[in-house]
């Protein structure tokens, strides 16, 4: 068997050995009906109580009541850039965002393509997105404030949710989700690619307040409407069911092997300290988020030099260290520290790192 390597990939990303495993398993007879889950129906019961209990351990994880419905639709978060403003942008009323860098700006972007009333009320365009706003002036009666909960271009997250007051609070969460717990009373609505730290590539995590359905144009395209999938339990058409299934696997295992988003937070930030401590105690290599705003997902830094970073990522790479390169937009170094990335990963890296400056620093 080939030796699996440490990944931190940005994603799709590392998801967990017991998950794979389990996939492999049970990939040719899934639970005793003679298909692979690639081949049942999703019209039948079997895949119906998949999807079921995808969603109520998504409730239970993030602690949701029964006033917020959980959906499972495709085109990834990029298409909730214009599905969010189509379906909840209230006339005459403005549309409030954020915006902390690469995707928080494509949302507010396809908001404008469809010509609604756009208000940036707060922006870290002006360093570089290596901040997170700390004030955040919401206007009166707004549509929602948008955030982006993660940016993992720029490796900042925000570490307390604004306080948008009755106004809903609408956030992209696709690289975070479930890595860390928090009160969802003030989300109207929040929205995950799950190919970074849900599942695989291929299914949105959508979850939705049922007050906010009841804003949703009739005149809409029948696919681009949220009221289509909640009156469907997300199956108006053929929904991505492996990736469905695999998010139920991830969502096991966070529940049933960490122990809940507390203890996965506990690990999490054990991982994070571990390198931005690392980073901290040298000059070698430089973290780009200001230490206020940084990432427990994302940590973004920098080499001496350009050509160094090519040969650090090189030579980890040769050590069995993937996914280290940051973003073309950006360039530099980044691990990304998903819920899937071990602590002996990290520690691994961070060895690396020691050795390469003994080398060449």
């Amino acid at each position: 068997m080939t030796q699996r390597i440490a990944n931190f990939n940005p994603g799709p990303a590392a998801l967990p050995l017991p998950v794979l495993e389990e996939i492999q398993q049970e990939f040719l007879d899934f639970r005793s009906s003679g298909m692979s889950i690639l081949e049942i129906s999703h019209r039948s019961k079997l895949f119906e109580s998949v999807l079921n209990d995808a969603a109520e351990r998504t409730k239970r994880l993030l602690k949701l009541d029964h006033r917020y419905q959980v959906l499972f639709l495709q085109g990834g978060a990029s298409l909730q850039f214009c599905m969010v403003p189509m379906n909840l942008a209230i006339p005459g009323k403005p549309s409030a965002y954020v915006d902390t860098g690469t995707w928080a700006s494509n949302a507010i972007k396809e908001a404008r393509v469809l010509e609604k009333d756009v208000h940036v009320v707060a922006s870290s365009q002006d360093r570089e997105y290596t901040y997170i706003p700390s004030s955040i002036p919401v206007p009166p009666g707004a549509s929602y404030l948008h955030i982006t909960s993660n940016n993992t271009i720029r490796g900042t997250q925000w570490d307390r949710f604004p306080d948008a007051g009755d106004t809903p609070l609408v956030s992209d969460m696709s690289s975070d989700i479930f890595s860390r717990a928090f009160d969802p009373a003030p989300f109207g609505f929040i929205y995950a690619g799950a190919q970074k730290n849900a599942g695989p590539a291929g299914v949105t995590l959508v979850v939705i307040r049922n007050d906010l359905l009841e804003r949703v144009p009739a005149n809409l395209p029948t696919m681009l409407k949220y009221t289509t999938f909640a009156g469907k339990n997300s199956m108006y058409n053929t929904p991505p069911c492996f990736a469905v299934y695999v998010v139920r696997l991830v969502l096991k295992w966070i529940e049933e092997t960490v122990g809940g988003l507390e203890k996965m937070e506990n690990l999490n930030r054990r991982k994070a300290k571990l390198l931005y401590d690392y980073l901290d105690s040298q000059d070698f290599y430089r973290g780009t988020a200001e230490p206020g705003s940084r990432s427990l997902m994302n940590v973004t830094f920098r080499l001496p030099s350009e050509e160094l970073e090519q040969k650090f990522i090189r030579e980890s790479l040769a050590e069995s260290l993937g996914g280290l390169k940051g973003h073309r937009s950006v360039g530099g170094c980044r691990a990304s520290l998903y819920n899937a990335v071990g602590m002996e990963w990290v520690e691994s890296l961070v060895s690396f790192m020691k050795r390469f400056v003994e080398k060449n620093g």
